[in-house]
């Protein structure tokens, strides 16, 4: 009896470039003083990232399943839900940015339709989603770019639109704080070490 040949595709965790390969300069000061933090860089979003931790825990099974669901790093998922809502403790009511950003990963009103609750598996697909676009239009616009760089590039266009991404070493400056990209990739290297 002869049994058929089964072939596994085993598909990368990640298919947006590796999170620990990108350079960081962390965050700004500015971005550090939210936390009367008296250290700057990549020690400040270390930091800034370790003080969301046990409320992040809630997230994390969410966050993991959506990540392989999405082909992305659950790390940089993390990170982007840490910068932007401090894992929930900066919103009200599920809403920030003067009641136009929405949920944990603070999807725009004014671009966006928000779906699902604001700490929903919903809501985190959305996010992705919107990341994960982000870093396609990076890959259109600068083509020759690897793919670490338009992950990086993709989580800056993920604040500020990919039309304020206009070359690589300068992609922050006009994200909030200056420092977006650079604080969410230090911040993604930090929650990798963590299990995400």
């Amino acid at each position: 009896m002869r049994f058929p040949v089964i072939f596994f595709i085993l598909l990368p965790a990640c298919i947006y470039g590796d999170i620990m390969n990108i350079d960081t300069t962390g965050a700004s000061e500015k971005t550090a003083k939210q936390d009367k933090l008296t250290v700057k860089g990549v020690a400040a979003s270390k930091k800034l990232a370790e003080t969301d931790l046990n409320r992040m825990g809630k997230y994390k099974s969410k966050i993991i399943k959506v990540g392989k669901a999405k082909q992305m790093d659950p790390a940089v998922i993390a990170a982007i839900i840490s910068r932007e809502s401090r894992a929930g403790a900066a919103l009200k009511n599920g809403w920030g940015d003067r009641g136009n950003g929405f949920g944990l990963m603070q999807v725009d009103k004014r671009y966006h339709k928000p779906v699902g609750a604001w700490d929903s598996e919903e809501h985190i697909k959305q996010g992705t989603d919107i990341l994960v676009n982000s870093i396609k239009q990076i890959k259109t616009k600068f083509p020759k770019w690897t793919e670490d760089q338009c992950l990086k590039g993709g989580i800056s266009a993920y604040n500020a639109g990919v039309k304020n991404v206009r070359s690589y070493e300068r992609m922050d400056i006009g994200t909030t704080g200056n420092d977006y990209a650079n604080d969410v990739v230090a911040r993604a290297q930090w929650y990798k070490s963590k299990g995400y």
